[in-house]
């Protein structure tokens, strides 16, 4: 079924990220099936596998994404064969006693490495007796990969029309349905397209089903609804009314009854009968029943599952030509269908090409643009069945360097003025402007182009033409300045001279004569008069540089007398020392002012819980780096769930301290703190969230603190889990240290451990020492875990002991070749040294190999040889304590043969033989023997006793008149010897007196004419499936056997398979046809005669029995 597309997207050619196929398939699935309810089916898929280089997977899947494969059982049963001939596979889906449930659309997916395959089929489940209402939605369900059932989503294919708003009167609701059953045939596809029913063989298939008649009903007054429809997670009530008010019913799903719970609740008031589900969730999703006694009536309940919205919308892009572009997006279910489209082309990913990629991660999806260019500029849509989200994508050319600047120029009159700027693009043109105001070439101002270097040259220079001069390259977001400035001569009279005089007012906003306080965003104008003949030169400056702006947030105005300088919006980068000084001929006067900014402090740090309770946190904070210049009063605490948007307020009044508790918290669940400060300018910006913190208590103590074990420097400890831990959890364990009668705890571990055991390192030899252990969780630490007395460390002398496996206490045998590789572990402190011996001298190293840690020795020997046997002794020493432990090794190999075998006696029908043991026994002892015996005539040699144990024996039943030659093989642990030992002598069994005269043989004359002892039996098949017909013959010599049909030689027809078996006469026929029917007969020829039968072969066409 397709993804449901919304109402104004535009509509792709293909589905996105469709796999091309591969054909695979020999044989697929008829593509309908119809098949009555409670009847077995069974699929048939085959796959050539014989261009594949390994074996292919098939997956059987319903709906899009149920896998079949994990509802395997008494329900679904596969099968997989494979023939090596023709290297096929063959997989097989057999569905046992078919339901409704399981009606609808399936599909066999195969495959292997890098080539995939798919085909759909459709199961369309009738009922055996259609007694009640068909459901309405039952060709229309949903496809949910958590349910049994595979399903279709009729509300993805039933969209809502639009209604038009009437100010006096609503259209009223049209059901679709009842219009459908009463309109004829030929209006059924306008309808369809009229009211968005988009599945039109579904809506045909209901249609069909909804005009059966059902039957009158003796039980009911009032069947149940024909179909429910309810949201997810709300309540639905299913109703009927029967005719006893007393009668039991029961309520059916899928078939199976339900039980009363919780969830389902039954009632029965008066003839009403009610099923009440809650909560529904999509297994509620399926058809019910009320049944009374053998009347039922049946519904459907359709569970909506909400859309899959967007949670998280697309932002959007301004980047530069071959950036990377990732538009991400977030929606509210995992899993979920994205469509991409750019403008109003829908965007799929292309094996050939990497540009675009698409990425998938849980609830986010990914839409990348690996180099983006000028043409990917535009609007990109993201949507899904229920939302949809647009971001732009603005491109534009890399940025334009500038090689050399415009400069400023200080220019007298008549002279020429040249301003040139260099870029990096030679292409790139641009337009010159002065003060704003585009520059037009004339007679006297010239603009030039040359490569990467642009000019504007001015002849003849005017007072005119002073003023910022501007060059805009076309298509960049650049512009280049500089001033030109005209340089004008005048001759000046000397007037009269005053010495000039500043004039302060030191009311307002000055707190003293030389201090301004101005709040940090606030307009500061301070007016000072100025007084002087002739008029002084006024110059401000803060510390030692001077201001000279006329425009712009810090400024100085200058009038007749008056002097204004001007901060608008005052920053705290503004505070400090200003000067204004005063000049003329006559004199100078300077007067140095400091203003202040205040503002509101910068926002607290560190916020930090330091503590929980079951229903309360401390929380703590650092106060702000900067106060603003006035002192901070105090803070405000908020708090929020984490998750949720919507911060409450803790303190209504200032609350001085830096350490705070929230009570009134609910536990188990996470919050998140902010604070604010306040001085007497106003409120701070909000701190960072601190990190979420659940209230909840600490666990208790660890339990059962011991000490395993105590070296020089470490001691060890183990501990069990504490008691109570609570819904917080553990994270880990701190373990702390100390010397007995210090107060001061040394951590012993960086990272919190979380096994119940730790060792301690780096401690002093032969101090005291105590040791704690804390538990430690989302809600901090618990109390502490404390030895009953301090630990001395140092090492605890132990004797040596060697722990000698049981295995090795006795003779250990080993074959010739064999590897020996053992592990001898031992106790002991401190840390013993092992030594090993054979036979009382030290090993030979090049022999064996020994390698020894601090609890146990490995002795290796790669392969065995004879030589390695012996004893070998493992000595344990500490000091002068030492502890001893021997292995006896044995390696063994096959015997040699016995020697001097003899034959000692012959009597009768029986022979005595003896031998002596091997010279060689192989390192191990003689198990047995193993006696054979051989006529001189065949030399055949046959068992005679194995295992004996004794160096003789009696060989009884020999053979008058034969000459017998034995042979003797020698046994160990490790099997016979490689060669017997024949006997030197034979026995010789002699003939009795009597002679047997036999009578003289008459060899018997075999031949006989051909005669059928089985004839040919008349047979009736069906065609298409492979017969055979079969006769029997005797004859000698072996007669020539000739097939016929209809008196005709069948000669070398490959459809016919003619087999003699000792007589026994076969013909296969391959699946025969209605013309391969008529009279076979088999004639048998001989020198001596020949003999003829026949029979009728009848071939009958298949009939089906549904159509029947």
């Amino acid at each position: 079924m397709p993804e449901p597309v919304p109402a104004d997207a535009p509509h792709a050619d293909g589905e996105p990220g469709s796999t091309q196929l591969s054909g695979l398939f020999v044989e697929k699935p008829p593509s309908n099936v119809v098949v009555v309810s409670g009847a077995d089916i069974t699929f048939v898929a085959k796959v050539d596998s014989s261009s594949l280089q390994r074996k292919p997977t098939m997956k059987w899947l319903k709906g899009k994404w149920l896998d079949l494969g994990s509802k395997a059982g008494k329900h679904l049963q596969f099968k997989e064969t494979y023939d090596r001939n023709t290297k096929i596979y063959t997989y097989e889906m057999k569905m046992i006693k078919v339901v409704p449930g399981d009606a609808g659309g399936y599909r066999c997916e195969v495959s292997a490495k890098d080539v995939c395959d798919s085909s759909t089929f459709e199961i369309s489940v009738e009922a055996a007796h259609q007694d009640d209402q068909a459901d309405i939605l039952s060709a229309f369900k949903r496809a949910d990969a958590g349910e049994d059932e595979g399903e279709l989503d009729f509300s993805a294919l039933l969209k809502a029309a639009k209604k038009k708003k009437k100010p006096e009167k609503e259209e009223p609701e049209i059901d679709v349905w009842e219009l459908l059953k009463s309109a004829h045939p030929s209006e059924y596809e306008k309808i369809a397209f009229k009211y968005g029913i988009t599945d039109l063989r579904g809506m045909l298939k209901r249609l069909k089903k909804m005009k059966v008649e059902p039957k009158h009903s003796e039980a009911f007054l009032n069947k149940l609804e024909s179909c429910y429809t309810v949201e997810k997670g709300k309540k639905i009530v299913l109703s009927c009314e029967v005719l006893d008010p007393n009668v039991q019913v029961k309520w059916l799903k899928n078939g199976q009854e339900i039980k009363p719970s919780a969830k389902y609740v039954m009632e029965a008031n008066g003839n009403i009968r009610t099923l009440t589900i809650n909560k529904t969730t999509l297994a509620d999703d399926a058809a019910y029943e009320c049944v009374v006694g053998e009347d039922k009536c049946s519904t459907e309940v359709y569970v909506k599952e909400p859309p899959v919205t967007i949670t998280k919308l697309m932002d959007d892009y301004h980047v530069v030509v071959g950036e990377r572009v990732e538009f991400e997006i977030e929606v509210s279910e995992e899993g979920a269908h994205v469509m991409w489209f750019f403008e109003d082309q829908e965007l799929h990913k292309d094996k050939e090409s990497t540009k675009y990629r698409f990425k998938k991660d849980g609830k986010k999806h990914t839409f990348i643009i690996q180099e983006a260019t000028l043409d990917d500029a535009g609007m990109y849509h993201a949507w899904t069945n229920g939302g949809h989200t647009k971001g732009e994508l603005e491109v534009e050319e890399k940025e334009l360097e500038v090689l050399q600047d415009i400069a400023d120029l200080t220019v007298k009159a008549t002279d020429q003025a040249v301003f040139k700027c260099e870029v990096s693009d030679e292409k790139v043109t641009g337009k010159w402007f002065k003060d704003g105001v585009e520059v037009l070439p004339s007679d006297r101002i010239k603009m030039t182009h040359v490569g990467r270097f642009h000019r504007l040259v001015i002849d003849d220079v005017k007072p005119g033409d002073a003023g910022d001069y501007t060059f805009v390259p076309d298509g960049y977001a650049l512009s280049l300045s500089a001033k030109l400035n005209f340089l004008e001569i005048k001759i000046d009279y000397v007037p009269r001279q005053d010495p000039p005089k500043i004039h302060l007012d030191t009311t307002g906003n000055m707190v003293s004569q030389n201090t301004i306080i101005v709040v940090a965003g606030n307009k500061l104008r301070l007016d000072v008069e100025i007084t002087g003949e002739p008029a002084p030169t006024v110059v401000w400056s803060k510390g030692d540089q001077p201001i000279t702006e006329n425009e712009g947030r810090v400024r100085v105005e200058s009038r007749k007398d008056l002097s204004c300088f001007v901060i608008e919006g005052a920053e705290r980068s503004d505070e400090g020392n200003y000067t204004i000084c005063v000049t003329n001929p006559a004199g100078e006067d300077k007067a140095v002012l400091f203003i202040k900014i205040v503002d509101v402090p910068d926002p607290p740090e560190n916020i930090k819980c330091m503590g929980v309770g079951e229903d309360c946190a401390t929380i703590v904070w650092d106060p702000p780096k900067f106060d603003g210049g006035a002192p901070v009063k105090g803070y405000l605490m908020e708090r929020k769930k984490k998750g949720s948007s919507r911060w409450t307020k803790l303190n209504f009044d200032v609350y001085e301290s830096t350490t705070y508790e929230a009570k009134r918290m609910i536990e188990g669940i996470f919050y998140e703190m902010r604070v604010f400060a306040v001085n007497s300018i106003g409120l701070s910006q909000p701190s960072l969230n601190s990190k979420p913190f659940m209230p909840i208590a600490p666990t208790s103590e660890p339990t059962r603190l011991t000490v395993h074990d105590v070296t020089d420097s470490t001691c060890s400890l183990k501990w069990l889990a504490p008691e109570k831990i609570g819904a917080g959890g553990l994270d880990g364990y701190v373990i702390e240290y100390c010397k007995e009668g210090d107060t001061e705890w040394v951590v012993a571990n960086k990272d919190l451990c979380e096994k119940q055991g730790f060792v301690v390192r780096g401690l002093p030899v032969g101090e005291k020492i105590n040791f704690r252990v804390v538990a430690v969780n989302i809600a901090g630490r618990s109390l502490p875990a404390i030895l009953s007395q301090p630990v001395t460390i140092r090492e605890i002398v132990e004797h040596p002991k060697i722990r000698l496996p049981r295995d090795l206490r006795t003779k250990y045998i080993r074959k010739v070749g064999d590897k020996i590789n053992l592990t001898i572990p031992f106790q002991g402190k401190p840390h013993p040294v092992a030594t090993w011996f054979k036979d009382g001298q030290p090993i030979d190293p090049k022999m064996v190999n020994v390698r020894n840690t601090n609890v146990d020795s490995i002795f290796f020997i790669r392969s065995a040889e004879r030589e390695h046997s012996g004893t070998y002794e493992m000595v344990l020493k500490i000091e002068n304590m030492e502890d001893r432990a021997s292995i006896n090794i044995r390696v063994i190999e096959k015997p040699g043969p016995p020697q001097n075998v003899r034959v000692t006696d012959v009597w009768g029908f029986n022979a005595a033989l003896e031998w002596d043991p091997p010279k060689d026994d192989g390192n191990s002892e003689i198990t047995g023997y193993t006696i054979q015996k051989a006529d001189m005539k065949t030399k055949e040699w046959f068992t005679v006793y194995d295992h004996n144990r004794r160096p003789n024996c009696t060989v009884s039943d020999l053979i008058m008149g034969n000459e017998y030659q034995f042979r003797v093989y020698s046994e160990n642990l490790c099997g016979l010897s490689e060669e017997p030992r024949l006997s030197k002598n034979t026995a010789v069994i002699p003939k009795t007196g009597l002679e047997h005269k036999p009578n003289p043989y008459k060899e018997m004359d075999m031949a006989c004419a051909p005669k059928f002892t089985q004839p040919l039996v008349d047979r009736s098949v069906v065609a298409g499936y492979s017969t055979a017909i079969s006769c029997a013959v005797k004859g000698f010599p072996k007669p020539k056997i000739v097939w016929m049909k209809n008196k005709m030689i069948i000669g070398e027809d490959p459809k016919y398979l003619m087999q003699n078996n000792q007589g026994v006469l076969t013909l296969n026929i391959r699946k025969p046809s209605t013309f391969d029917g008529g009279k076979y007969s088999c004639m048998a020829v001989n020198d001596l005669g020949k003999d003829e039968v026949e029979c009728k072969l009848d071939v009958r066409v298949a009939t089906d029995p549904d159509k029947k």
